[in-house]
């Protein structure tokens, strides 16, 4: 957690002005386009990530699709995952996490600001709609990420079960699914130094319709997880 600190105490002076602009991009009268507010986010991140000594080394950039439209599924390592997404992918992307995190500051004006959703797994007809909402807003050529594991694994670069139905929104919407290996981005904010230190987004080939039309979300899952477990294995050795 000492990083945390570090990078709030070396932009002490312009995290309120950020917070402040974030927050106006996230009201309903915001006359910015989405990637208008992303540009500027994504600006911010690196700023951040730079102040904070936080490397991100950026593979398979050429792996993002052509065309807007897609899903991520990283792996979920902790609370520097965005920050280090963000950093990566030129893209616009919209953010779907747990419904406990999207109440925290900051995090709840980001979401706002990035027409993203918080979700409460215990509901499950609250999920379905969030499901709906974002088949059609993929359909229309927003990109989201969402974490299959739903939450954050305690073991390192060692992936927990993945959930079919965070499948379902790219199924619905026939759009390309990414695997993202996120590779030491538990360290950031786990390990309680300042030092320097580099973590690794390494997006990979995507699954397009034709790929996994025929089979259930579960076996989607399995398969995306293993892509990912595979890049990390090789990547650490």
């Amino acid at each position: 957690m000492n990083r945390i600190f570090y990078m709030v105490a070396r932009n002490i002076f312009r995290v309120p002005v950020w917070l402040f602009r974030i927050w106006k991009m996230g009201l309903p009268g915001d006359t910015h386009t989405l990637e208008q507010r992303y540009d500027y986010l994504r600006n911010v991140v690196k700023s951040v990530n730079k102040t904070g000594r936080v490397k991100v080394e950026v593979q398979g950039i050429e792996n993002l699709p052509s065309e807007n439209g897609f899903i991520l599924f990283p792996n979920h390592q902790g609370l520097f995952d965005v920050l280090a997404l963000m950093e990566a992918c030129p893209n616009p992307l919209s953010v779907v996490v747990k419904k406990e995190a999207a109440k925290l500051i900051l995090i709840k004006q980001v979401i706002k600001a990035l027409d993203g959703f918080s979700i409460d797994r215990q509901d499950v007809r609250a999920s379905m709609d969030i499901i709906y909402k974002m088949t059609d807003n993929v359909k229309a050529g927003k990109n989201y990420v969402i974490f299959p594991e739903g939450t954050r694994s305690r073991q390192g670069n060692t992936l927990q079960p993945f959930k079919g139905g965070t499948f379902k929104s790219a199924v619905n919407a026939k759009c390309p699914i990414v695997p993202v290996a996120l590779i030491d981005c538990f360290r950031p904010f786990d390990e309680n130094s300042s030092k320097k230190m580099e973590v690794k987004v390494s997006f990979l080939k995507p699954l397009y319709t034709e790929d996994y039309q025929n089979l259930k979300t579960i076996q989607i899952a399995e398969i995306v997880k293993d892509k990912i477990q595979e890049e990390i294995n090789q990547k650490i050795g």
